[in-house]
């Protein structure tokens, strides 16, 4: 498994080395000893989640107040591209945002971490998105910047069909930025 840095301060990208033959593939899509080779703490990552779109369909931009949570985040069915934006006012990269496509092709794995917003888009039929955080989602800690942010300027590749009630009524990056809410 190859490990390499982003563009964004303290982002990872896992790239596991898939095995295929006749039968499919076999990938690895965590492994404890090469987290803790890069600096994260395997055992700290304690509630893993699934969801599941459909093309188009756009989630987030999502984080988390109160100490923010960092996430390892991996497409299992389908392609999606995956966007993070970097909301540490103490950041080199404070405001910037990066995508990377996830698919189940490549099997790479996003280490997000605690501090910024993230936020995808399924680009296949349907997508399964699988995320691994550092600690127990509470609802009442949920911070959200609109996906189409002036500020930010994300472009996003599809057009969106289906936002949540949350993301549709979710607040600016300037609002959320200066109130320094994320992490």
């Amino acid at each position: 498994m190859r490990v390499e840095t982003a563009e964004l301060h303290d982002v990872l990208v896992f790239r596991p080395s898939p095995h295929r033959d006749a039968r499919g593939f076999f990938t690895r899509t965590f492994d404890a000893e090469v987290a803790a080779a890069h600096g994260l703490d395997p055992a700290s990552f304690v509630q893993d989640s699934q969801s599941r779109s459909s093309r188009g369909t756009l989630r987030g931009l999502h984080g988390r107040a109160r100490g923010g949570e960092a996430k390892l985040v991996r497409c299992a069915r389908g392609a999606i591209l995956d966007v993070i934006v970097d909301a540490r006012p103490e950041s080199p990269t404070f405001g910037r945002h990066q995508g990377f496509t996830l698919d189940d092709e490549q099997h790479c794995v996003l280490y997000v971490p605690r501090g910024f917003l993230h936020g995808f888009q399924v680009l296949s039929e349907v997508a399964d998105i699988c995320y691994r955080i550092d600690r127990p989602h509470d609802s009442t800690d949920d911070v959200s910047v609109r996906y189409d942010d002036p500020d930010l300027a994300i472009t996003w590749p599809l057009p969106v069909d289906t936002l949540s009630p949350r993301d549709e009524s979710a607040g600016s990056w300037r609002e959320m930025s200066a109130g320094h809410v994320v992490g």
